[in-house]
Order: structure tokens, then C-alpha cells, then sequence
């Protein structure tokens, strides 16, 4: 029965409180959290407390579900390719801004097919190093990979992502050749370092954290514009001779575009609820890291300035992806 232009905001009045309902009901079953990338990276650091926490709550299990491949772009076009009904939520970070400009096509577009959220946590990145390369600072790197020019490499979380970028703008910057060697994530990139078989990655400080503390790998310098508090003795790429080289990570979580808006103020509510949580805080504050819990309209407008300003970068770096 097709509706008269009489009935229809009547008929749209009585699916407001329906909608209201399905919030306060929501979740009433299990939700599965797509983390695009293999755990043990950066993403899964950040995904499995804050899905404890989430699950403990809302009263339901939040599964993480890794489908990681193509710089985070597999699992991204999976979830905006999910049922828009609350139940599955991507937990992303900021490759997926990279991607829109650094891949011809993409399965999916990043405004049109997912809706933002809020974030979850914001990091300094950090050069970390392999035990066996004789450095300790940055100019001590950057001179030797100079002297074993197109040997010495770095590794990354895939083609494409912020973390390929960032060993060409330390090529570009440092005057330097490093081999790029691509990994499917942040866990594997990690893994080869640590036994020494690649040089050095950028990472996020949160997920490199432990193997700093524990000596497996040296920290060179962190590139926010800043020192971390988490980590006041590691100097800023800044302070280390390559002014203005500044690259930060963040996490941040989107539901299927169709999501009921309801559905994305209350995720949006549960994230918050967690960061009042003294362990929560404390946690993020090891891990070197801002909370997150950004409105979803502010978070839609940060993700578009971060498409910006990797476009810009991905351009100047030449960077392209079938």
C-alpha cells in the first residue's frame, strides 16, 4: 500500500518511538566487532580491552572478528557490506583515511557505505628499531642507513597504509633509500622485527609499547609534535633533526551506513562509559594514548580532514594500489 502525503508524517511519528525502543533494547544479542587487521597489531591492542569493557557494560558479548588484508580494506568493505542493525561495528584506524586516495578502487566508499561513531583512542607513532641496528638516536639511523644504502628497510602494515607512508616521508625527509617490505598488519610487521628480519617500522606507541619497556626493541623517536607523557625519555623526530616530521595514529569505530541513528548515539554513550573507567584511563595512559569518545558529527568531520591530508601525502608520495 503506497502511503498519501497526508499519512506519511503520521507514519514517521510512529516509527520514532519504535526507534527509540530498539536503543534502549540494544544490544540483545551479541555484537561482532571487525578489526581489519591480524591480531597482535595496534588495532587489536585497542580493540580487546575496550570490547571487555563495552560487553561488560551492555550485558552482551562484543566478539572481535580479525579479517585482516589490503591495508584494512577487506575487512572495511566487509562490515559496510553488513546488515544495518547495530551488529556489527568496525573498529578502524587511520588507514582507512589513507585508502580513499591510495587505492584506484575500492569496494566500498568510506562516507557513503560506513557512518562514524566516535573515536577510541588517539597515539603518537613511534620509529622503533631491531636490536641488532647499531643505533640508538635518529641522526645515529639516519647515518646508517646511509651507509648501507637500498639494504637497510623498512617494514609496514601493508601497502597503502599510514605506516608505508611513513618510511617514504623518512626516505624523502632523512635523504635516505630504505626498501619498503609490506606485511598484512601491524602484528606480522612487528613479529619479523623483533627477529631481525627487517630494520625498523613506525608504529603506534600503544602496540609497541611492551617491547619497548622490555628492551626487544629500541625506540629511535616518537613523531607527535610532542614528547609522551607515557614516555618522556623517547624525543620527537622534531627534536631529533627532521623538524615538522610529525605522524599520529587513531582508532576510531563505524557501524554499517542505515545504522539506526538511536543504535549510533547509544554505541556512541557505551564508548563514553568506558572511558569513566579509572582502569580504562590508566590503561590508555600506559599505552601512551588519548581517549577517544568524540561525538559521531565530530568524528565524521576529523575523518574528512584526515582524507585530506593523507590524499596530499599519498600524491606527493606517488602511492598507488590496484
Amino acid at each position: 500500500m503506497i502511503l498519501s502525503r497526508r499519512l506519511m508524517p503520521l507514519a514517521l511519528a510512529l516509527l520514532l518511538p519504535a526507534a527509540s525502543v530498539l536503543a534502549q533494547d540494544w544490544p540483545n544479542k551479541p555484537v561482532r566487532v571487525i578489526v581489519p587487521f591480524p591480531p597482535g597489531g595496534g588495532t587489536d591492542t585497542v580493540a580487546r580491552p575496550l570490547t571487555a569493557k563495552l560487553a561488560q557494560l551492555a550485558g552482551q558479548q562484543f566478539n572481535i572478528d580479525n579479517r585482516g588484508g589490503a591495508g584494512g580494506t577487506i575487512g572495511a568493505a566487509m562490515a559496510a557490506k553488513s546488515p544495518a542493525d547495530g551488529y556489527t561495528v568496525l573498529l578502524a584506524p587511520v588507514h582507512l583515511a589513507v585508502a580513499v586516495s591510495a587505492y584506484k578502487s575500492l569496494p566500498y566508499e568510506l562516507e557513503k557505505d560506513l557512518v562514524p561513531v566516535t573515536t577510541v583512542a588517539v597515539f603518537p607513532d613511534v620509529l622503533v628499531a631491531a636490536t641488532r641496528v647499531p643505533a640508538k638516536t635518529l641522526p645515529e639511523l639516519m647515518a646508517y642507513a646511509r651507509a648501507n644504502a637500498g639494504k637497510i628497510n623498512c617494514g609496514s602494515a601493508g601497502n597503502g597504509t599510514t605506516r608505508h607512508l611513513s618510511c617514504e616521508m623518512f626516505n624523502s625527509a632523512a635523504g635516505i633509500k630504505a626498501q619498503h617490505v609490506p606485511y598484512k598488519g601491524t602484528g606480522p610487521a612487528t613479529t619479523a622485527l623483533l627477529g631481525g628480519e627487517i630494520d625498523y617500522i613506525f608504529e603506534a606507541l600503544g602496540s609497541a609499547a611492551q617491547h619497548i619497556r622490555s628492551g626487544k626493541l629500541q625506540a629511535i623517536a616518537v613523531t607527535s609534535a610532542k614528547r609522551s607523557p607515557s614516555f618522556p625519555d623517547i624525543p620527537t623526530a622534531s627534536e631529533s633533526g627532521l623538524p615538522g616530521f610529525e605522524v599520529t595514529s587513531w582508532y576510531g569505530l563505524w557501524v554499517p551506513a542505515g545504522t539506526p541513528p538511536a543504535v549510533v548515539q547509544r554505541l556512541h554513550a557505551l564508548v563514553n562509559k568506558a572511558f569513566e573507567d579509572r582502569e580504562m584511563r590508566e590503561l590508555w595512559f600506559k599505552l601512551g594514548a588519548e581517549t577517544g569518545g568524540a561525538s559521531p558529527e565530530a568524528f565524521a568531520a576529523f575523518v574528512r580532514t584526515e582524507v585530506q591530508k593523507w590524499g596530499k601525502v599519498v600524491r606527493e608520495a606517488g602511492v598507488t594500489i590496484d
